[in-house]
């Protein structure tokens, strides 16, 4: 594993809700996804905690289900190339930059 902070899965920007960030996360697991960069077999490792949600378990509950799911989606985070994972970390961050100034240009004054 990498010391860089700003590969971190939970490296998000601390001004973000945690529904924006966690937006942001999935969408960088996605980008990463189909990236061609991306080690085919690394790319396994999201659609396998996928796979472990959809199947019965032996304990119960939705506990366990989020542990492997964050668990799952970090570790493949992490194991992704650090110039890949930061080209669309800033990519996404744009665009949540962008969305932002357009929906506060949205907003009635007052």
């Amino acid at each position: 594993m990498t010391n860089d902070s700003n590969k971190s899965l939970t490296s998000s920007q601390r001004d973000e809700g945690f529904f924006r960030s966690l937006r942001s996360q999935l969408k960088l697991v996605l980008r990463l996804i189909a990236d061609r960069r991306v080690n085919l077999l690394l790319k396994i490792l999201p659609f396998g905690t996928i796979v472990y949600l959809i199947f019965p378990d032996f304990i119960p509950g939705p506990v366990d289900d989020t542990v492997v799911l964050g668990l799952g989606l970090y570790t493949f985070v992490e194991l992704c190339p650090d110039e890949v994972v930061q080209e669309h970390r800033a990519a996404i961050k744009e665009a949540n930059a962008q969305s932002s100034e357009a929906n506060q240009g949205d907003r009635p004054l007052g």
